[in-house]
């Protein structure tokens, strides 16, 4: 039975004039109740749950599925799909020990044949006598004039420079320039700490591993380069070339002591030609301007004083400088960018020092710096000497050098490189800019 409405409805819809159930809502009106005989219900409504709620419901029987049909003939049966089945029930307990000792005779046989085999198969020896490899094909050919043919006939008129000094110590590369002298030419910043310290030694070292006191014939600081005479007989003499025959794009090859490597060689070209380039090494009085040898070849710290040599095997240059990024010019790497002082300035300065122990230089007595007014550079006269022969010319402070003997000067550098080029006595022409006008003076140079 449905339970009672509740009595807000019975409120609501309180039936009226007798009727039974709920009344018609306030303003409303019953609609007609639905019967079985309406079109809507069916005659079996009332075996229909979900027709009429009212009507009766049951469980049926569960669901029936056909058993599977097995032939009794022994453990193996078919099941109704054709399946064959080990049925292990009916497996006799005899064969299943068969099964089972069967296994492990097979098992006992297999591993008592591997173990037997083992204890008398004659095993591979590691060693075999007289074992020879294939030959090698035939060797390259290093023809002349390669790096190969370059480094190797060059390689012992290169020594390694060792200073020792009481604190500290320093190395670098030098050339042999004249055998039975026993002449070597290296830079000046690499012995310089040694010049004037009486507790210090320079060694150099050759390539065969032998290695012999040195001592300092003579020192430029203007020039960067320096002479040491040491006592060995058969020493080999490196064959001195010509700079002023190089052009830009010429094969190189640098050889020295790169961070104390002895013997490294690297290869590269002439990159550039009379690159001024301003010396000033940490430790040592150097303070010079070179016209320098650009080269890629890979320089680094301990190549100063090797050779730069060309295709011929020629040296070249003394390898002195490099420049590079992140570092100064002993700390910092190569960047392919090295600095070689060339060797018709190197043999003119080490004749001097081997005959005199001194070398001498050109001067015109002023002090300059790099300036440049947008469209055209030069070299800013900061001070004039007394008496030199810039003051005798008529030379002034603040005066700019634009040329001198009318190749153009752009630099303080070019101007020291300019006037180094000449000897003592010579005059030169000086081409001057002064108060916004130009003009030209003479001056007669000095010794530095």
């Amino acid at each position: 039975m449905p339970p009672p409405p509740p009595e807000a409805l019975l409120r609501a819809f309180a039936p009226r004039d007798g009727a039974r159930g709920l009344g018609e809502p306030p303003g409303g009106r019953r609609t007609a109740r639905r019967t079985a005989t309406a079109p809507f219900w069916k005659p079996d409504a009332a075996a229909d749950p979900w027709r009429d709620p009212y009507a009766p419901a049951g469980l049926g029987a569960p669901a029936q599925y056909p058993a599977e049909e097995e032939t009794d003939d022994g453990p193996v049966v078919v099941d109704a799909q054709g399946r064959r089945k080990l049925r292990l029930r009916d497996v006799s307990v005899r064969l299943a020990v068969l099964a089972l000792l069967s296994l492990l005779l097979v098992g006992v046989v297999g591993g008592t044949t591997a173990w037997w085999l083992g204890r008398t198969a004659d095993e591979e020896p590691l060693l075999a006598p007289g074992t020879q490899l294939s030959s090698v094909s035939p060797g390259v050919s290093r023809e002349p004039g390669s790096v190969a043919d370059i480094a190797g006939r060059v390689n012992p008129t290169v020594v390694s420079i060792e200073v020792t000094l009481t604190n500290a110590g320093a190395t670098g590369s030098g050339v042999v320039i004249d055998a039975d002298g026993g002449y070597i030419v290296t830079n000046n910043h690499v012995v310089s700490g040694a010049a004037d310290a009486e507790d210090a030694s320079i060694r150099a070292v050759f390539s065969d591993g032998s290695g012999s006191a040195a001592k300092i014939v003579g020192r430029d600081p203007a020039s960067d380069i320096a002479v040491l005479k040491v006592d060995k007989p058969g020493l080999a003499e490196a064959a001195l070339g010509e700079s002023d025959d190089l052009v830009v794009g010429d094969p190189v090859v640098a050889i020295g002591s790169p961070l104390g490597l002895a013997g490294t060689v690297t290869s590269g070209i002439v990159s550039a030609l009379d690159r001024p380039v301003r010396l000033s090494g940490e430790g040592s009085d150097t303070n010079a301007v070179i016209s320098a040898v650009q080269t890629d070849a890979p320089i680094n710290p301990g190549n100063s004083g090797g050779a730069l040599v060309d295709g011929t095997g020629a040296v070249i240059g003394i390898n002195t400088a490099i420049a590079s990024v992140g570092g100064s010019s002993t700390t910092g790497g190569s960047i392919g960018l090295g600095f070689a002082i060339p060797i018709d300035t190197v043999r003119d300065i080490a004749e001097q020092l081997i005959s005199t122990g001194t070398a001498v230089h050109a001067s015109l007595g002023v002090n300059a710096r790099t300036v440049t007014d947008g469209t055209r550079d030069g070299a800013l006269v900061l001070n004039v000497e007394p008496d030199s022969p810039a003051a005798d010319a008529g030379v002034q402070e603040q005066d700019v050098v634009i040329a001198v003997d009318g190749a153009p000067v752009a630099s303080s550098e070019e101007l020291v490189v300019a006037v180094d080029a000449h000897e003592p006595g010579d005059t030169i022409t000086l081409e001057l800019v002064r108060n916004g006008g130009s003009r030209e003076v003479t001056a007669t140079l000095a010794t530095a």
